[in-house]
C-alpha cells in the first residue's frame, strides 16, 4: 500500500469531515458485529463522541467510575499533515515535535485534562510499568519524562496516562476500591510476556488492587485476520501459554509457515489468569489495521503512519467532594 493511500481526503468543511468520520465509524459497527467465534465475548466496549471539532472513543465499562477520565484518539481533530494527518501523538513519526505536541494539548482540551499533568510511555516492547505522581507529569513542555517503560499506573487526581499505538494492544485497568488506573502497551512481545497480568501484579503492589475489582478494556487493536505471524512469534508464546491456551490464540496461516495470531484473545485469557473475572473483562474488537482511514495501522501502512493513545486520567474532586 503506497504511503500517498494514507493521505486522508480534503474536506471543504467541518460538516463534510463530520459525516465522512461517523461514515467509517459505522464501518466498524458493522464489521466488529459479524466476526467469528472467539474465547472473549462480543459488546459494545467504544462510542464515538465529538467535543468541538475533535472525535474521540469513549469506553463504556468506565462509566461506573465517576472519578475516571477515559478516551482514545482517531487520527482526525489535529493538525498533522499528509499520511500523518490529523491526529498523530507520535515523536518518532517524522512530524514536528511543535505539531506533536500541540495535538497533545488539543484532544486533551477535548476530553477534559489538564495536558501538564501528562505521563507519557516509552513503547520499548518492556514489560516496565512505574507508579507515576505528579513529577512526573509533562508541564509546560510535552515530551517523555520516562523512558523505557511501556506501562504506566497511578492514584494521583488529575493525572493522566498517555500510552502509545499503531496496531499493538492498549491494555486499560480500573480499580474502584482504591481510586486508581493503569495503562499498558503490549505488542506481541508484550503480549507473549503476559504484560497484563504483570500489570494486574504492579496495581496489587502499588495500591493493594485485588484482581477480582478490576475492570479492564482490551482497545482498538489490530485483529487476528490481519495479524500473520511466523514461526519465531509462535514459539514465543508458547513459551507463557498452555496448548490449550495456543489453540485459542495461534491459528493457520493463509502461506505457508505463517500463522494468524489472535493478540485480543491472549491479552483476555492472561488477564483472566491474573485473576479478573472474565465478565470484567472488555475486548473492544476494533481492528485499527482494518479502518486505516479511521486509525494508524502500522501494517497497513506500511510503517508510513502517525501515532494513536490511550488516555487514563482520574479526576480532580470538585470543592466540597471525595
Amino acid at each position: 500500500m503506497e504511503s500517498d493511500s494514507m493521505v486522508l481526503p480534503a474536506f471543504s468543511s467541518f460538516e463534510e469531515k463530520r459525516d465522512y468520520v461517523e461514515g467509517l465509524w459505522r464501518e466498524v459497527g458493522s464489521r466488529r458485529l459479524t466476526e467469528g467465534n472467539a474465547c472473549y465475548p462480543r459488546e459494545e466496549v467504544c462510542r464515538l463522541e465529538w467535543a468541538g471539532e475533535v472525535p474521540l472513543l469513549r469506553f463504556a465499562p468506565f462509566d461506573q467510575f465517576p472519578f475516571v477520565n477515559g478516551a482514545f484518539s482517531t487520527r482526525f481533530g489535529g493538525v498533522s499533515e499528509g499520511c500523518l494527518g490529523e491526529m498523530n501523538l507520535g515523536f518518532s513519526r517524522g512530524d514536528s515535535p511543535d505539531v506533536v505536541a500541540r495535538n497533545f494539548r488539543i484532544f486533551c482540551r477535548a476530553m477534559g485534562v489538564n495536558s501538564e499533568k501528562l505521563v507519557l510511555s516509552d513503547q520499548v516492547h518492556d514489560t516496565r510499568i512505574p507508579r507515576v505522581a505528579g513529577e512526573d507529569g509533562c508541564g509546560e513542555e510535552i515530551r517523555k519524562r520516562l523512558l523505557g517503560i511501556d506501562g504506566l499506573c497511578t492514584d494521583v487526581p488529575g493525572m493522566c496516562l498517555a500510552t502509545s499505538y499503531a496496531d499493538c494492544v492498549p491494555l486499560l485497568f480500573v480499580d474502584g476500591e482504591h481510586r486508581a488506573i493503569a495503562s499498558s502497551h503490549a505488542g506481541w512481545r508484550g503480549t507473549a510476556a503476559k504484560m497484563g497480568a504483570r500489570t494486574v501484579e504492579e496495581m496489587g503492589a502499588c495500591f493493594g488492587s485485588r484482581p477480582e475489582a478490576l475492570v479492564a478494556v482490551i482497545g482498538p487493536s489490530i485483529c487476528r485476520d490481519c495479524y500473520e505471524v511466523d514461526g519465531e512469534v509462535v514459539s514465543a508464546f508458547e513459551k507463557s501459554y498452555g496448548r490449550e491456551e495456543m489453540a485459542e490464540i495461534v491459528y493457520p496461516g493463509r502461506r505457508p509457515g505463517k500463522y494468524q495470531l489472535d493478540l485480543w484473545a491472549a491479552n483476555f485469557l492472561a488477564l483472566k489468569e491474573a485473576g479478573i473475572p472474565p465478565e470484567r473483562i472488555h475486548v473492544s474488537g476494533i481492528c485499527t489495521c482494518c479502518h486505516p482511514m479511521l486509525f494508524y495501522s502500522h501494517r497497513a501502512s506500511r510503517g508510513n503512519r502517525g501515532n494513536l493513545n490511550a488516555f487514563l486520567a482520574i479526576t480532580v474532586p470538585s470543592a466540597g467532594r471525595q
